[in-house]
């Protein structure tokens, strides 16, 4: 997927360099930091919408796609963004990549860059609007706007389901059994949020461009 993505033009991501002595799979360094799940100025969520589209974009007719309309990245929330000047400028991290509809994409970015649950966010209308901006920058077709919240909310429920697969695991491995019960618990958290506050995330996407 990186050799289709350097054919085709798209910047935002590192090139696959081959495998060194060892056998490992190499690749080229971006300059710049990964981020945390923090609140962002509206120029910062607009890059990171535009971004997206950019890598949509560039996977799509591709084999790679095969059936689907682009391959999603599945998991382009901030921590898996390196950032230059505090602008978004390159996704890493694409061992969940496969095909998809965009709707996946754009849902877990609204939720991971845009939405909080915790009583320190911005009220809920303020988050609605960076929303609104993102799907705005990423340019989304005008008759999927409607669909956002319920990909938000779907994207949600997939991440309580998958950390609640390792439970049944006798060690998880990727996480603490706690770590991944606090995720379980987060997620679950964020979901009722952007449920008991639906209105007003489709309100604000309603108004249109």
């Amino acid at each position: 997927m990186l050799a289709l993505l350097e054919v085709r033009g798209f910047e935002g991501a590192p090139r696959h360099l081959g495998l060194d002595d060892l056998g490992r799979d190499t690749f080229t360094f971006i300059e710049g930091s990964v981020r945390g799940f923090e609140r962002w100025a509206d120029a910062q969520v607009a890059a990171a919408g535009r971004l997206l589209r950019g890598f949509h974009d560039a996977t799509r007719g591709s084999a790679l796609a095969a059936d689907r309309s682009v391959v999603c990245h599945h998991d382009p929330g901030p921590n898996n963004t390196i950032f230059q000047d505090e602008e978004p400028i390159a996704f890493i991290d694409f061992d969940m990549a496969a095909p998809g509809e965009p709707l996946e994409d754009v849902g877990y970015m609204a939720w991971t860059w845009c939405v909080s649950s915790k009583q320190s966010a911005p009220e809920a209308e303020r988050q609605a609007s960076q929303v609104r901006l993102l799907v705005d920058a990423y340019g989304l077709d005008a008759d999927l706007r409607s669909d956002v919240v319920d990909a938000i909310l779907d994207r949600q429920a997939r991440n309580v389901e998958f950390w609640r697969r390792f439970l049944d695991l006798p060690c998880p491995g990727v996480a603490s059994r706690e770590q991944v019960e606090s995720r379980i618990e987060w997620s679950q958290l964020e979901r009722r949020y952007v449920s008991a506050n639906r209105p007003v995330f489709e309100a604000a996407l309603s108004h249109g461009h």
